[in-house]
């Protein structure tokens, strides 16, 4: 372990000034991820500024009828707000699925957007990894890749985003608020936050120096609309996706008036499914139209040597989270 000063910020104003003292510093919320890449040595902040105990913990209804879950808001409690179970179930279904509970009782809803990849190569020092050293090369392009990326990757990374969380707020349209300092506050949409790498691996989000993120907004729920997230996964508990789906569907009249689709586990970031979505919009959800709109988006896929079978395996988990919001199968959401 390298040393490093500590900062206890008791303001966000201090923070940030905290932050632009201290070249090189990072912002401490729960730590469950830094600390362990500081452990590796993959991390070596000059100083941890501490933002724990900011008053960012709150989960405040808005008066459109959505909620601003504040930064600082730990997995356990978003998970288990009432509001988010009835009108954002696939929001506690995914965090519910990304993580331990010993883990969830810490980490923060900031912290949970900010976590890094799972990549091995990025974790291991004696490794070429461009996210963690760029110009280093690709080691797992050549090297071990079943659990990389297979949309939007580039010859510089091929890592994916592990925020389970994070999927689901792609699907919701939510906003993530910035605090960059007095006069420069600002919201990202969800699904924009994070990058795809280019030949910018190391930016793994849209994220400036300094800024932190205060809140994220969810818009109200529309009523009658249906969601949830399915993940794949090599065990049962507290493992990372090898591909998820986050979904919300809205019918009228047996028609989709409104339908959102992101995965997880395939790309650098969570994957809007667009192509799906418009394909889908005005059109009777039979199983053999969301195949299609399904393999329309995931026709942009380029798999490697060994994870191809991420394709077939994102394409059921879509089709059957569209159906059983559908009311296809026995005991869906919209099922009575």
């Amino acid at each position: 372990m390298k040393p490093f000063a500590y900062v206890r910020a008791t303001s966000l104003r201090e923070a940030a000034d905290a932050y632009a003292a201290h070249p090189g510093s990072r912002y401490l919320g729960g730590g469950t991820n830094l600390v362990d890449l500081m452990k590796l040595g993959v991390e070596t902040p000059t100083a941890l500024i501490d933002i724990s105990r900011l008053p960012l913990g709150e989960i405040t209804e808005l008066p459109d009828g959505g909620l601003r879950v504040g930064a600082m808001v730990r997995g356990t409690d978003l998970a288990a707000d009432p509001r988010v179970r009835t009108r954002y179930p696939l929001l506690s279904q995914a965090l519910l699925a990304g993580a331990s509970g010993q883990l969830r009782n810490v980490a923060t809803t900031g912290g949970n957007l900010l976590q890094r990849t799972r990549c091995a190569y990025f974790q291991d020092l004696s490794k070429p990894c461009n996210k963690r050293e760029p110009g280093s090369g690709c080691g797992a392009r050549e090297g071990i890749h079943r659990d990389h990326a297979v949309l939007g990757h580039s010859e510089h990374c091929i890592a994916t985003q592990p925020s389970d969380m994070a999927v689901a707020l792609a699907a919701l349209d939510a906003e993530v608020e910035l605090y960059g300092g007095p006069d420069t506050t600002r919201t990202v949409a969800a699904g924009e936050f994070h990058r795809l790498p280019g030949d910018r691996p190391e930016q793994d989000t849209v994220i400036r120096p300094g800024e932190i993120i205060t809140g994220v907004v969810l818009p109200p729920a529309a009523p009658g609309a249906v969601s949830l997230y399915r993940k794949a996964r090599e065990r049962a508990s507290y493992a990372f996706a090898l591909a998820s789906v986050a979904a919300v569907l809205d019918l009228d009249d047996g028609r989709v008036r409104r339908i959102a689709l992101a995965f997880g586990g395939l790309a650098h970031r969570p994957w809007r499914a667009t192509t799906a979505e418009a394909r889908l919009t005005g059109a009777e959800p039979h199983p053999d139209t969301v195949r299609a709109a399904v393999d329309a988006e995931l026709a942009r896929a380029e798999p490697l040597r060994d994870n191809a079978y991420k394709v077939p395996l994102a394409r059921n988990l879509a089709c059957d989270a569209v159906a059983a919001l559908a009311g296809t199968h026995p005991g869906s959401p919209a099922t009575p």
